[in-house]
């Protein structure tokens, strides 16, 4: 069982070194996802797996390589359902002044703090900024010290000046905020990520946090900027898309897997969230060929 707490995460760099650098080679295990912030900015290039990418109040599903960069204190799931056998994910963690309080205020490092204000909204790369950094972030492992901040300093600086990328509009959801609000959030999304098939009630959800339903309401709709209807909704619609995506259901199966009981609705909220209908959206599935 998964006992770990995703209030604040500490993270600790090597000794000697201020980035953290992390790769993963082996099957990640989806039980090891977990909802935690920190206030280190967190870049993960993932060259080949799929699963859900959950940022903030981003949702959605991939099947191909990742590239994308996480703010300070915006709260995240773990990325990869599973990874290929040939597939790496490799994660570097670093605080906006690494270098110094100083340095982050030379004019040189004007395009970087802009980059790293944008972080606050995710920022998803695309595939020719994927296919040219990729390998570089890779190989950060492969360097230690001096060379190896020169190297990731170049890459950041790619970063700044592409403009071949998407926001993933996270933001709105970072948190300044005590830890024991973090961990009620966890509790939350924990709990609609085990049930969301179902039907959840909002005295059922509010007393897993032991709060009356008219303070989870607002307590909800602050911390996250929608109600938690909305959220359940696009829990389900993201588990559409990986099934419309992976296999061979039927759209109306595919609704009714997902927890919606009426197949209007299903539609309805699939275009909404998703800005097409279920059916363009497996057409289009089909011509991605990354």
């Amino acid at each position: 069982m998964n006992t770990k707490k995703p209030t604040l995460k500490k993270l600790s760099p090597s000794f000697g070194s201020s980035i953290l650098v992390k790769q993963h080679i082996d099957k990640v295990d989806k039980n090891d996802a977990y909802w935690h912030f920190h206030p280190e900015l967190e870049l993960i290039y993932i060259n080949k797996g799929q699963g859900k990418t959950h940022i903030g109040n981003h949702l959605s599903y991939f099947n191909n390589s990742q590239l994308i960069l996480i703010g300070s204190n915006l709260p995240h799931n773990g990325f990869t359902d599973r990874l290929t056998a040939n597939g790496t994910e490799t994660t570097v963690q670093f605080k906006s002044n690494f270098l110094g309080d100083d340095f982050v205020n030379i004019p040189e490092m004007a395009n970087l703090v802009s980059l790293f204000d944008l972080a606050k909204k995710g920022i998803r790369f695309k595939m020719e900024t994927k296919a040219v950094m990729g390998p570089k972030i890779n190989n950060l492992l492969e360097y230690a010290g001096l060379d190896r901040v020169i190297k990731f300093l170049e890459i950041l600086n790619y970063l700044a000046l592409t403009d071949d990328y998407s926001l993933l509009n996270a933001d709105g959801f970072a948190f300044e905020a005590e830890a024991q609000d973090s961990n009620k959030i966890d509790i939350i999304f924990k709990y609609v990520n085990k049930n969301f098939q179902n039907h959840i009630t909002l005295n059922e959800i509010a007393d897993q946090v032991s709060i009356t339903v008219p303070a989870f309401c607002r307590y909800f709709k602050k911390v996250t900027g929608k109600t938690f209807t909305q959220l359940v909704n696009e829990y389900r619609v993201v588990h559409a898309t990986k099934l419309l995506n992976e296999t061979q259901m039927s759209i109306a199966d595919v609704c009714f897997e997902c927890g919606f009981n009426n197949f209007s609705h299903f539609n309805k909220q699939f275009n909404e969230i998703t800005g097409k209908s279920a059916s363009n959206y497996r057409k289009e599935i089909k011509l991605i060929i990354q």
